[in-house]
């Protein structure tokens, strides 16, 4: 019977470990072959070398093939075997497992031929060159993709090993793979947290920053949410453990990261397409060159000599890897700004997007409204409010919460609209999506939400109160009607706050090349361009009022003149967020619907990360074109000379490789990118907060 754990499948940290561990195995055998070659070369150049210094030029084959005689030419024609023998046959066996696995022409194959050819026209120095410069330049670049890879896996080294139980006789170490759900862990000052929870008990200030990017540590109190692999402060706190160490959001992080760079972007799979039919291409062309060599009557030995420097210098290298280089090194990058990209596919459309749409309530605005005004109609003010916390009471939405915040209040005894509110009876809670909420509150129907859900219950809006709503929305106040069957018993004015980061988030896209910027919401006109005005969005790319289906309408009208990325919250906004060129979740951290639905999501809620991230794909997008056009240029004008001039094989493979190995380091810059930090602005409510007389 087999063990349970061993048939499981890895999940994408745990292939990324196992990679890792291979790759450092495959790495140092590729130095050892690369370091083997270097010394059979050495010791051939340094034995003919001595050899000529001492006379010793000999005679017969031995002499005739490799410069020299006796036991200086044994001695070189040996460390040229060792130098071919160690650089080969590692890239013979490599190019064969992909042709007779995959059916596929690898690039190993074409050096391997070129550096045989070489030998067999009497250059086994150049051949040897050859092979030394592509196992050192494969060493290198594996070892250059080992570090974007490292990059990521730094990641699973912020969750620690062990968690310390609270429990009824005392405190316990354990293995946190191990904690189940519901437990209660202590996190010491200055210590990580090591799973996802809530915290019940103690008050500190929590670095997240390797989690969301976040470069200000947040103040916890009961009540919030801890993420594994963030710091704490100053305070002992304990935490209720929600979510086991697999599904954390560190832990999903890790995987969505992994995942994004196995996946292949549209470059990639075009680099690919194209390098496996142009390394055929080569190897046609190549024959092709060396008849018309030979039919023009040039000698059998350069004939040969120039179609093995044609075969290197034609060789796909530098634009195959150009890509993937550029790819996994801003993934990793993004990473480690709480910035995740699903697959390299992502990064480069949202670096070719012109045109931005946000949602409004919990992406431009905070999402933290508060009651500002009660205004009664029918019935009292403290009626009114206690009536819409009622009917609110089973949203999610951040106005419905604002309200039944209010009613809680009201209910403990502050003064709200003049009363308290009292319990209530709420049944058959119905949310009519891009309306409002409808439930039965003591035995009758009540209804809570705007205009529209007046209309579709039939309840006609008097002359004062569309007066009351006129007054409030002037203000810029988001204004919830309530009414029963017959009648509109009060409104309830809301009021929200620009996030501080908004307006220069908004500024630095434009800089960025976003020619458009609009803003979707489903609040009244004039509350939605108060928010627009003061975040530098025209009226004419403010679309209010809207349906869940008349956003996803407008995003894709907006799409017929551009790429359009939508920028929400990843759950409400779902439709929308698949309608666009690109959808971007922001504040997902903890949310794993949120973390699925979105092709980029924003961990925190800072919307500086926006600019950076789409800032990094820009760039990504820039090195990928320079690496192609370099390696497509420099290929390009060494086959050009090898056709028609002539290019000595060893500075062939030079810049073959070194082009190659160019390409990849211009690639990893990306690891290094340094955002711009935002420029902070203290935002305030934008309506002034109204008290009961």
């Amino acid at each position: 019977m087999s063990d349970p754990t061993t048939a499981r499948a890895l999940t994408p940290a745990e292939r990324l470990k196992a990679e890792l561990a291979e790759e450092r195995i495959q790495i140092r055998r590729a130095a050892l072959f690369t370091g083997l070659t270097a010394v059979g070369l050495t010791v051939g150049i340094l034995a003919v070398v001595i050899g000529r210094a001492a006379n010793d030029v000999g005679t017969g084959w031995l002499a005739e093939y490799v410069g020299v005689g006796g036991v200086a030419g044994a001695v070189a024609a040996g460390g040229l075997l060792l130098a071919f023998l160690a650089g080969g046959i590692p890239a013979l066996l490599q190019a064969l497992g992909v042709l007779f696995k995959e059916r596929k022409l690898d690039i190993d194959l074409l050096m391997v031929l070129a550096a045989v050819a070489a030998a067999l026209v009497g250059e086994a120095r150049d051949g040897a060159i050859l092979l030394f410069l592509f196992s050192l330049a494969s060493t290198l670049e594996d070892y250059a993709f080992s570090t974007t890879k490292r990059a990521v896996a730094a990641l699973m080294e912020l969750k620690p090993d062990t968690a310390t139980l609270v429990e009824e006789g005392g405190l316990r170490v354990v293995p946190s793979d191990g904690v189940p759900i519901d437990s209660v862990v202590l996190v010491r000052p200055g210590e990580r947290v090591p799973l996802d929870g809530m915290l019940v008990k103690g008050t500190s200030s929590v670095d997240q920053s390797p989690i969301t990017g976040e470069s200000v540590p947040v103040d916890k109190a009961v009540g919030d949410v801890l993420f594994a692999g963030s710091v704490n402060g100053y305070g002992a706190l304990e935490l209720r453990v929600t979510k086991a160490a697999s599904d954390s959001t560190l832990a999903r992080m890790i995987d969505l990261v992994t995942a994004a760079q196995a996946s292949r972007s549209p470059s990639q799979r075009f680099s690919d397409w194209f390098g496996q039919r142009y390394t055929v291409l080569v190897l046609v062309g190549t024959a092709v060159a060396l008849a018309a060599f030979l039919l023009t009557g040039m000698e059998q030995h350069l004939a040969f000599y120039k179609a093995a420097t044609l075969l290197v210098v034609a060789s796909p290298c530098a634009i195959v890897i150009s890509v993937p280089a550029a790819v996994l090194a801003a993934l990793a990058s993004a990473a480690r700004m709480g910035v995740l990209f699903k697959g390299g596919g992502a990064l480069e459309e949202f670096g070719a997007v012109n045109i931005v749409a946000f949602d409004k309530t919990g992406t431009l605005t905070e999402g933290r409204m508060r009651v500002t005004e009660i205004v009664p109609l029918s019935t009292s003010a403290a009626e009114v409010l206690s009536l819409a916390a009622a009917i609110e009471s089973s949203s999610e939405h951040p106005v419905a919460k604002a309200i039944v915040a209010a009613g809680a209040e009201a209910d403990g005894g502050a003064e709200v609209g003049g009363g308290a509110a009292p319990a209530r009876t709420v049944a058959d809670a119905t949310a009519v999506p891009g309306m409002g909420i409808r439930a039965t509150v003591d035995g009758r129907a009540h209804w809570a939400g705007n205009r529209k859900l007046a209309i579709e219950r039939g309840v006609t809006l008097t002359p004062e109160t569309e007066r009351a709503l006129a007054l409030l929305e002037s203000r810029g106040q988001t204004s919830i009607i309530l009414g029963d069957e017959r009648n509109v018993l009060g409104l309830v004015a809301v009021a929200d706050t620009v996030r501080s980061t908004a307006a220069d988030a908004i500024a630095q896209l434009r800089a960025h090349g976003v020619e458009r910027v609009a803003m979707l919401t489903g609040d009244h006109p004039e509350v939605a361009r108060n928010v627009a005005r003061e975040l530098g969005i025209a009226d004419a790319d403010v679309y209010a009022d809207l349906m869940p289906e008349e956003k996803v309408a407008i995003v894709e009208e907006l799409g017929k003149s551009g790429k359009v990325a939508f920028v929400g919250d990843g759950v409400n906004d779902a439709a929308a967020l698949v309608s666009a060129s690109l959808g971007v979740a922001m504040g997902v951290a903890g949310s794993d619907v949120a973390l699925e639905a979105a092709d980029v999501a924003l961990l925190s809620d800072d919307l500086s990360k926006l600019p950076q991230a789409h800032d990094l794909a820009r760039k990504a997008n820039g090195v990928i074109r320079q690496n192609l056009i370099f390696a497509l240029g420099i290929m390009i004008v060494m086959v050009i000379i090898t056709l028609f001039w002539s290019l000595p094989l060893p500075l062939g493979v030079l810049g073959h490789e070194g082009g190659t190995i160019l390409v990849v380091t211009n690639g990893l810059r990306l690891l290094g990118y340094a955002p711009r930090k935002p420029r902070p602005q203290v935002a305030g409510n934008r309506v002034p907060q109204l008290t009961d007389a």
